[in-house]
């Protein structure tokens, strides 16, 4: 006969033996073990395990007098949360459980009469609050101190609950237990818990403890006392001490309390009680050691003799963070591997861009997507061309625009931030703001924009025109009205040396997308081990070669197109030299001509006027011309290896310029093999004639320049076709490149630019888990991703696999990745280190697995 295993006491004494575990008791539970085992002065202490709690909430109240009985007769009580993780919170604690009519008159004579009453009339407004849920506002009429503001709330109580205040410690432990159970159960905290990554079934512990006070004769009071800066990581003593108080009174009412060290600004505990603090700071730093970790410590002192209540890690910034967990690492408290599971990657993106500071005030005028993190204050202009006279100026300007397209790239390399109407995470002011390090919120909808009156107006009403001065937070997706207080970007050797460690650790490649040689430089600061994607189009939009480009697109035959396409050889070769030499021999993968033509065309009626007066054209004729060029869903129609075939002029150039780049570059300088990539690939035809048309380019360059070169071509696999078919476009290429931007877009049938409007609709309703545009599609798309990799593979063993999408730069995503067999993932040069982070965390979870 199978024996059943033990079920999970209803309550444990903590004790240093005692079975408590994080994953059944909770992080504070264990904590407080922790620090009995320390020989720490804790009070007695007895835990709830999960399983308890949740059938305390179902209505399964335990014999509680068991409990009763682990305490003294008469002594009080306080409970607290103990849940496994602590940043998903849990119902506040209540203290001073057990006071009554009878325990008062007997504190009374132990401590005085105000005291007493400060216990008495602290428990009665906390349990009415949070046990009995009455309104707080009950107690405003409360007047005075002493036993006045006692009976006036006792009084307060009774007439609220038609009934007399409860004078049974048990009764009182039974209804606190049972509230703070249910409080967790709640629908409201049961979602805020999950939006901090918590599971749906999170448990919760509960503490109970003696109650050690800080009101009374003699030298009583509490506090907290850390040992580093929240904000910066820096050692620091810091917390606060109140005399006569309890719980965390010391934080609460600041102006009342003392510093804990020496300070000109008011009386400290370190003078007030040297021994005291002496002693604290002891405890301190063997919990720092023996914890492993930078604890603050609630602690009280009762008539002169000190108590640790509780020991929570310290609350810390992004930055605090790296700095922490180095400096635990250096001084040999923890390994490396541990400090590097010990940050968040998403939370870098603080450290590498200027942020708003959280203690500064908020006026938020408007809401949209957090397309590309940091923040930037600057006047309002509605255009590319006000932002180049803004910047000409030396006025930092914020970029408004419906959407943007490639012929604002001068105006956002001119501003400090870009705020747009439309537009998702991979709409094209999300990518080329991550690109760039440009702070960036799209999709701000709930804004109306009005860019003949050059206006915008926020949701309240308030009108905001050209010249008037926002800031835009875009790791929030939040517009601002005014200039808001920041914190600058933190890249010193601390995080350099995080950096160092996760690179020694992480098993997958980490590459950047870099279309400017300033991204490239950018990639290169963060050790990027190349450019996985550089999007050739937008070298065409600077005004000196976008005259030529317009000229070609208007040539009437292939001689002409190849005429005016040798102006724009030299300045392409000449973009291709500088990303060679700033990667030093570092693979540059160059993707050729993707968009339609139509993007580098005017719209409007001035633009048009214009081009046909640089061309010596009737403005009829331009007119004609572009209107027969549009399409009626150009993002499906000629653009990409489609251009290459029925275009080739364009490519040709390209692979000339590339490959008499690859020779200056490799004359001074490491030898340089670039990658050349095709866009929209769908068919193993369209592969053939583009690659026969590049290896005769290759071959009369080497002919031409007597000098002998290597260059790796493959596919940017974008659509689904592509990836299905895998098989048979693998034997052309060296590598093959999963787009998953415009993947995902066509897998789902959505338009990236505009999936915005109703994407968080449909992440509310359960339609999608989340945005496939952010966060990448497992199930579906990702799929298509492991057919291609594995058909790929099939068909060429070796070839090389990558993704190159903006989900190259998302955690889940890389671990994905990962697992499919990829060789390097490539995103925004911005993201590399929170991509390389991310991977060695990956690689460590495996090794440990």
């Amino acid at each position: 006969m199978q024996k059943t295993p033990n079920p999970t006491p209803i309550t444990t004494l903590v004790t240093q033996n005692a079975l408590i575990t994080t994953a059944t008791h909770g992080g504070r539970a264990k904590c407080l073990q922790r620090l009995v085992r320390l020989d720490l002065p804790v009070p007695r202490t007895v835990t709830l395990p999960f399983d308890a709690v949740k059938k305390i909430a179902g209505g399964q109240m335990p014999d509680l007098q068991v409990v009763a009985n682990e305490f003294p007769q008469g002594a009080l009580l306080c409970v607290r949360p103990s849940s496994q993780d602590p940043d998903w919170g849990g119902p506040g604690a209540v203290l001073n459980i057990g006071m009554n009519d009878a325990r008062f008159d007997d504190y009374c004579a132990r401590m005085g009469e105000g005291p007493a009453s400060a216990l008495y009339t602290r428990f009665v407004q906390s349990y009415a609050v949070n046990v009995a849920r009455l309104d707080p506002d009950m107690f405003d009429e409360v007047e005075g101190d002493g036993r006045e503001a006692l009976a006036q709330s006792l009084r307060a109580y009774e007439l609220e609950t038609e009934e007399s205040f409860p004078q049974d410690r048990v009764t009182q432990l039974t209804a606190v237990l049972s509230s703070m159970a249910r409080a967790w159960e709640g629908t409201s905290a049961r979602l805020l818990r999950q939006a901090k990554g918590a599971p749906a079934d999170a448990g919760l512990g509960l503490i109970v403890q003696e109650m050690a006070f800080g009101v009374g004769t003699g030298l009583c009071g509490s506090g907290v006392l850390q040992l580093v800066d929240s904000e910066t990581g820096l050692p620091q003593i810091t917390g606060r001490y109140l005399s006569q108080s309890q719980g965390r009174d010391a934080l609460e009412r600041n102006v009342d309390a003392m510093y804990l060290t020496c300070d000109p600004r008011g009386k400290s505990l370190e003078e007030h009680a040297p021994e005291a603090f002496e002693t604290l700071k002891q405890h301190a730093e063997l919990m720092r050691v023996r914890l492993r970790a930078e604890m603050q410590l609630e602690f009280v002192i009762s008539d002169g003799e000190l108590f640790i209540l509780d020991g929570v890690r310290v609350s810390r910034s992004s930055r605090a963070a790296v700095r922490i967990a180095v400096a635990l690492a250096d001084e040999g408290i923890i390994s490396r591997e541990e400090a590097l599971m010990r940050v968040q990657p998403r939370t870098l993106t603080e450290l590498l861009h200027r942020q708003v500071d959280p203690r500064a005030k908020r006026d938020v005028i408007g809401r949209g997507i957090a397309a590309s993190p940091g923040a930037a204050t600057g006047k309002i202009v509605f255009s590319a061309n006000d932002a180049q006279a803004s910047a000409s100026r030396g006025e930092a300007c914020i970029l408004v625009r419906r959407e943007t397209s490639p012929e604002d790239i001068r105006g956002m390399h001119a501003a400090q931030a870009v705020l747009t109407e439309r537009g998702g995470i991979t709409s094209h002011a999300a990518v080329i703001g991550r690109g760039m390090g440009l702070p960036c919120v799209v999709g701000a909808s709930s804004m109306k924009f009005d860019l003949v009156k050059g206006q915008i107006t926020a949701p309240d009403g308030r009108v905001f025109k050209a010249g008037d001065q926002i800031t835009i937070d875009g790791t929030k997706g939040e517009v601002l009205s005014g200039a808001a207080e920041m914190l600058e970007a933190l890249l010193d050797a601390t995080f350099q040396k995080l950096m160092d460690w996760a690179e020694e650790t992480a098993d997958i490649g980490i590459r950047a997308n870099a279309d400017t040689p300033a991204d490239a430089q950018t990639a290169r600061n963060f050790n990027a081990h190349g450019i996985g994607l550089c999007r050739t189009e937008h070298m065409f939009f600077d005004p000196s070669r976008l005259t030529v480009m317009r000229e070609m697109i208007f040539a009437d035959s292939s001689e002409e197109r190849r005429a005016v396409l040798e102006r724009l050889l030299p300045m392409q070769r000449d973009d291709f030299i500088q990303l060679f030499r700033i990667m030093q021999g570092q693979p540059v993968c160059i993707r050729l001509f993707d968009p339609p033509l139509h993007e580098f065309l005017p719209a409007d009626r001035s633009g048009q006027r214009d081009l046909a007066e640089a061309l010596a054209l009737p403005l009829s004729d331009v007119i004609r011309r572009i209107e027969a060029m549009s399409e009626y869903n150009p993002m499906l129609g000629l653009r990409g290896v489609r251009l290459g075939v029925t275009v080739p002029e364009i490519y040709e150039m390209q692979a000339r310029a590339i490959f008499e780049a690859t020779i200056e570059a490799s004359r001074d300088g490491d030898p340089v093999v670039p990658e050349i990539m095709i866009p929209l690939v769908s068919a193993k035809r369209e592969v053939e004639l583009v690659k026969t048309s590049i290896d005769k380019i290759a071959t009369a360059v080497r002919n031409e320049r007597g000098a002998n070169f290597s260059y790796r071509l493959g596919v940017m696999v974008e659509t689904p076709r592509a990836a299905l078919r895998a098989a048979e476009i693998a034997p052309y290429c060296s590598f093959l490149s999963f787009g998953t931007n415009d993947l995902t877009q066509m897998t789902y049938g959505l338009s990236r630019d505009d999936a915005g409007r109703f994407m968080s609709t449909y992440v509310q309703q359960g339609v999608f888990p989340e945005d496939p545009f952010h966060m990448l599609d497992q199930d579906g798309v990702g799929e298509l991703l492991q057919l291609g990799a594995a058909r790929g593979r099939t068909a060429k063993p070796g070839i090389t696999l990558s993704i190159c999408g903006e989900h190259g730069g998302n955690p889940e995503s890389i671990a994905f990745c990962r697992e499919v067999g990829f060789d390097y993932v490539s995103c925004s040069p911005f993201r590399v280190p929170v991509a390389r982070l991310a991977a060695a965390q990956l690689a460590i979870t495996h090794k440990i697995g």
